[in-house]
């Protein structure tokens, strides 16, 4: 038997009306696209690029194509990068405004091109074939590593979505900076860290709940007589004090480095401690930092360390920047990599397999 709504209200519950609205405006994004090791790219050829990961912006996928050679053959030579911005998937036919930045150290813009267009259909492009010259890319690149980013800002306009109709505005979670002011300021704590000549307080709780190492330590068979100050050897206290952060925030600290190779040994001591402690995602993290930072200078004892911590892919990422040809030389004359093969000598033979299967390319 069929009824009204009314008389449905009646007998039964009765839900809170709900509400939504159809709003049309512009949208922006800004994708950031980092090229790190260019020197091992400059000279794969014209027409090749390496592209960044998809982005999304009003529905539709984008990513950023980027030549080192130059996109065309007649390109002078690959005096030239080129830049293009690829339209992925999505409706045929929208346009945005879009530009194109290369920014160098500290995020300096040395290069901004700025275009509007309509994207006939998926799989088409449009950018900037000089892009920036290389010679004068090569030069922005000796002051910041061998590195910098490409910055898409991408406009798309009269963009329609719907949105609910609630009116109360949900403030975002602030449960990590709580935790931080709590680390910080120290109330309630209930144990103390001696750590080299600086003491740090924390939460048993917290500790524990977060690092089955610390909740052995604290409650479990492996808790010391003295729990209420436990000194830690072997660690440096910046090193525990990031190992804190992260325990109470889920986060790295903000880098204070100024130099590439100090921030590098703040992660490698920092991936020990997380592997010492059962961090796992830490660890993950400072690896892939690790990763992203390798060097000539630091390369040998980053992977000495990912030896000792199985770290695979930090291990194979370093085999594979030592088997360069262009830096394989440097590499050797370092003191690190003299200590790498007296202190591990069976890497030797990974590291001559590696450049075997390289240099055969």
């Amino acid at each position: 038997m069929a009824t009204n709504s009314t008389s449905a209200a009646k007998h039964g519950q009765c839900l809170p009306a709900t509400s939504s609205r159809c709003v049309t405006g512009s949208v922006t994004a800004t994708h950031n696209f980092e090229v790190t090791n260019f020197s091992q790219l400059d000279g794969m050829g014209a027409g090749k690029f390496v592209s960044s990961s998809t982005f999304s912006v009003g529905g539709c996928d984008w990513r950023i194509d980027f030549y080192p050679d130059g996109n065309k053959t007649e390109n002078d030579d690959g005096a030239y990068v080129s830049a293009f911005l690829y339209f992925v998937r999505g409706t045929a036919g929208v346009t945005v405004e879009f530009s194109l930045s290369l920014l160098g150290k500290d995020d300096q813009v040395s290069k901004q091109r700025i275009f509007e267009r309509t994207f006939p259909s998926v799989d088409s492009d449009w950018g900037w074939r000089n892009f920036i010259e290389k010679s004068r890319l090569q030069e922005l690149l000796r002051l910041d590593g061998d590195r910098f980013t490409i910055r898409c800002v991408l406009t798309m306009k009269d963009v329609p979505h719907t949105v609910e109709g609630s009116r109360v505005v949900v403030p975002q979670p602030k449960l990590h900076q709580d935790l931080t002011d709590m680390l910080k300021n120290g109330e309630g704590a209930d144990v103390t860290f001696s750590v080299g000549d600086q003491m740090f307080s924390a939460h048993r709780c917290i500790l524990a709940a977060r690092s089955t190492v610390f909740k052995a330590e604290l409650f479990g068979a492996l808790k010391e007589k003295d729990t209420q100050c436990i000194k830690i050897d072997d660690m440096e206290p910046p090193i525990f004090e990031a190992l804190l952060h992260f325990v109470y925030t889920d986060s790295l600290i903000e880098d204070d480095c100024d130099a590439d190779d100090q921030n590098a040994s703040m992660q490698q001591h920092l991936l020990v401690a997380a592997d010492r402690y059962g961090l796992d995602r830490l660890r993950l993290m400072c690896e892939a930092n690790l990763c992203q930072g390798i060097d000539v200078e630091t390369v040998a004892t980053t992977l000495a360390l990912a030896e000792q911590h199985h770290c695979k892919q930090l291990k194979d990422a370093c085999l594979g920047f030592i088997a360069s040809r262009k830096v394989l030389g440097a590499v050797m004359k370092t003191d690190g990599f003299k200590h790498l093969i007296a202190n591990c000598p069976l890497i030797m033979k990974e590291i001559l397999d590696k450049v075997a299967a390289v240099w055969s390319e």
